[in-house]
């Protein structure tokens, strides 16, 4: 068997271990398997929802911020995405942090956020977030997206968190849920520990469209994914600059070949002995 054949028999024996996995990964799962979702940014050269990134902010806000925290994420990094420059610093205001300069009597200082500092979260550590959860930590936001994404069963994190929060209910017959905690079948294992944290009209949003539980889930999965994908935009457009540049690199090196090389490839080569 040539080279080629084997790397096409390796390659076949690859692909194949990867459907086995899959189907027994899906067979074999304790959560239910997410469908996929078309968002605004799905496509190759989609961008995202502005007017999405907003509201979602706004959910973020207003309801998830209470438990959760968005970490190395600035004020700064939000402005022309999902508020103006002027709308962001007024937000900024509305938090404080501790200046890295303390007092002249060596005192922490606390001040108004600025556009360069982070967004606050709502615990102090991990310590004080366990403690007012019930023993449960919730998860910081930065790459939320990221970290439920699946490449080798074709999950991406925003289905995920989508039909996370729009999943929960009663559980079925046979399955019993402690105390405290909730069922919800796209969640590991069925059980878990936040209750469910969205419902129709929790908040109005600021543009006027209807704060449904999809159109809140919706919106907060997004504006996660950009969170966690914050230049994929920028991403998208580089390459769309790039892809002519390769066609024309490519049409190039078709003519170097055709016409250049083309009197190379027709010569003989040929060596002898030399006779004493």
């Amino acid at each position: 068997m040539g080279l080629l054949g084997k790397a096409l028999g390796f390659g076949l024996a690859g692909a194949g271990a990867a459907l086995f996995h899959m189907e027994m990964a899906n067979a074999s799962a304790d959560a239910m398997h997410q469908t996929n979702v078309q968002w605004p940014h799905s496509g190759m050269f989609d961008t995202y929802d502005a007017s999405a990134l907003r509201r979602g902010f706004q959910v973020y806000r207003q309801v998830c911020s209470a438990c959760h925290q968005i970490e190395k994420l600035a004020f700064r990094q939000l402005v022309d995405v999902t508020h103006t420059e002027e709308e962001m610093k007024a937000m900024a205001k509305e938090y404080t942090t501790i200046d890295e300069e303390p007092d002249a009597e060596g005192n922490p200082v606390e001040r108004p956020c600025k556009l360069t500092d982070e967004l606050p979260g709502p615990y102090k550590n991990e310590k004080e977030a366990r403690a007012s959860n019930n023993g449960a930590y919730p998860p910081p936001f930065r790459l939320i997206r990221n970290a439920r994404t699946s490449c080798l069963d074709g999950k991406a994190g925003e289905d995920y968190i989508f039909q996370l929060l729009t999943g929960y209910c009663e559980p079925p017959a046979g399955v019993t849920i402690a105390e405290g905690q909730y069922y919800n079948p796209y969640f590991s294992g069925g059980a878990i520990g936040m209750g469910p944290p969205l419902y129709n009209e929790i908040i109005t949003y600021e543009d006027g469209t209807p704060a449904t539980m999809s159109q809140l889930s919706a919106d907060v999965s997004q504006f996660l994914t950009w969170a966690s994908l914050t230049n994929n935009d920028e991403r998208k457009l580089m390459a769309l600059k790039a892809y002519p540049l390769f066609l024309a690199c490519g049409f190039a090196a078709w003519i170097g070949k055709r016409y250049i090389f083309a009197g190379i490839k027709t010569q003989k080569s040929s060596w002898g002995k030399l006779r004493k």
